[in-house]
């Protein structure tokens, strides 16, 4: 997948640029053509000669470099026209404050103001400083410009303390940037993924939920995002993705107002959020409260609309419906009952009761059914490879 890409990477003077090490060996590892550019501040902390090594490439440092008549005198112009992707990794508030407002005073900041290539940033610095709100208006400023923006781990920093502003760990680095060379297969597609589980008041503290975490719809939101859709997320669940449309809402109600409004410009609907089946019929104004004479305390519940079934029954020939069926026993009964009924496209059912599948995990169990063929049963695997396999079943289908 990055086999003769190129990639630009810019270090700047963070601590942890020794980290950005590993990553150019990755990225070499996976056959990618790497050029490291670093700031004076970035050589503080590791020397260029460590990062041209790595990379088999002189590294790139200064704007008037040249010294022959054979060298580039215009080192920007020509790196801004060869780079496949500019990763600024780590990303200083330093940096972000110049590109979020058009300074260009040294190689990196004038190379990526030059480059056309889509940008990763990766912000890595003291948690104050990163939660400060100039650094994050900077931030929001370069997504609005089309700049990725990859939030930071929270975690031990180097200053001693805990907090948000840390790297991601490699592996995830090198998996988004990856994920940039993914062919966009589902280009001009405009995709709705439900997530998370539906919170119906009971009173102003308490509610009748499930325990579904999101992880699924999260996936296939970002699956389809990678895959070049147009993703509209709604999900009762906090999510911060980047190049995503996301709405966060709490109750069924809520959520089926939200689809009425987007599915009817919709080309595909991933109802994977785990709504719940029946709300209290009146919600109490203030905190219940426990008397000691009351051993037992009723709520009278009404059901909820069926919201897959009431917007599934509205959709063209030309939208596609995924439905999710969330078992504890009969599995492929219940699932069929359910696609049956729904006018879904696809059920995709799981057994929450099996080890490893279903909530709060980051693994599934999932059976594919449509219409008039036998099920398909996928093994145990990641969330994450369920909806890179339910897309990929999802274009070869259509």
């Amino acid at each position: 997948m990055l086999k003769d890409k190129h990639i630009a990477i810019y270090v700047t003077g963070g601590i942890a640029a020794y980290k950005s090490l590993n990553i150019v060996r990755g990225l070499i590892k996976k056959q990618a053509q790497v050029q490291v550019i670093m700031t004076k501040a970035a050589q503080e902390f590791v020397t260029p000669l460590t990062f041209a090594t790595l990379s088999q490439r002189p590294v790139i440092t200064d704007n008037f470099q040249s010294q022959s008549a054979n060298d580039d005198f215009i080192p920007h112009i020509k790196l801004a026209l060869w780079t496949d992707l500019a990763v600024v990794v780590p990303a200083t508030a330093n940096i972000i404050g110049k590109l979020a407002n058009g300074l260009a005073d040294d190689i990196v900041s004038t190379s990526l103001l030059a480059t056309k290539a889509p940008k990763l940033i990766f912000p890595a610095m003291n948690t104050d400083m990163y939660q400060n709100p100039v650094v994050q208006r900077n931030l929001h400023s370069l997504k609005e410009m089309g700049s990725q923006i990859i939030e930071p781990d929270t975690g031990f920093l180097a200053e001693g303390m805990t907090g948000k502003g840390r790297l991601p760990e490699l592996q995830t680095i090198i998996n988004v940037i990856s994920d940039q060379f993914v062919e966009r297969k589902l280009t001009g597609k405009k995709v709705i993924v439900t997530a998370g589980g539906t919170k119906e008041a009971i009173d102003p503290v308490r509610f009748i939920g499930n325990r579904s975490s999101g992880k699924m719809g999260f996936s296939m939101a970002k699956i389809a995002r990678d895959l070049g859709a147009e993703v509209t997320l709604i999900t009762t669940v906090s999510a911060d993705f980047n190049n995503m449309n996301i709405i966060k809402v709490e109750t069924a109600d809520e959520m089926m107002k939200q689809l009425k409004i987007f599915f009817p410009k919709s080309d595909v609907l991933i109802m994977a959020a785990a709504v719940a089946d029946f709300k209290p019929m009146q919600v109490a104004e203030q905190k219940i409260k426990k008397n000691d004479d009351e051993d037992v305390f009723t709520i009278k519940l009404t059901k909820n609309p069926d919201i897959l079934q009431t917007i599934a029954s509205t959709k063209t020939n030309k939208q596609f419906v995924v439905g999710f069926a969330a078992e504890t026993q009969n599995l492929l009964s219940n699932a069929e009952k359910k696609l049956a009924k729904k006018n879904a496209d696809v059920i995709l059912a799981n057994n929450v009761a099996e080890t490893g599948s279903g909530f709060n995990v980051d693994t599934n169990k999932i059976t594919l059914l449509q219409k008039g063929q036998e099920p398909i049963t996928w093994p145990l695997m990641s969330k994450n490879d369920i909806a890179k396999k339910f897309w990929e079943f999802y274009l070869q289908s259509n």
